[in-house]
């Protein structure tokens, strides 16, 4: 069968943290300009395997979904993130933890790792 291989996958549970908070912009290629520091700081943080950012001007939101390597270094980043974000005074912070399926992800080719 096809798919039996994605199946027989050896389960590797990597976390997917979804964070969103209120923000008052800057927006798009303004964001990208004063983000670039913090976005290479992410690169370092442990267990992050890839950061989609994310942003909704219409509702004064932005945040973003990591995959991480494993819960523990998730909500380690979480606790500081939040801190950070509690420092400029930002609070309303919503943040969710899920499990990765690896097998059906990678039938839907999900990113699973880094480049």
């Amino acid at each position: 069968m096809m798919f039996g291989t994605y199946f027989d996958m050896e389960p590797i549970m990597s976390t997917l943290l979804y964070v969103d908070f209120p923000y008052p912009g800057p927006w798009g290629s303004e964001m990208s300009e004063a983000m670039q520091e913090l976005a290479q700081s992410i690169c370092l943080e442990p267990g992050l395997i890839w950061k989609i950012w994310t942003e909704n001007k219409e509702q004064s939101k932005a945040g973003g979904v990591y995959l991480f390597t494993d819960q523990a270094s998730a909500q380690a980043y979480l606790d500081m993130h939040s801190k950070r974000l509690n420092r400029f005074g930002i609070t309303g912070i919503d943040a969710r933890f899920f499990d990765v399926n690896q097998p059906l992800t990678a039938i839907n080719s999900g990113p699973l790792s880094a480049k």
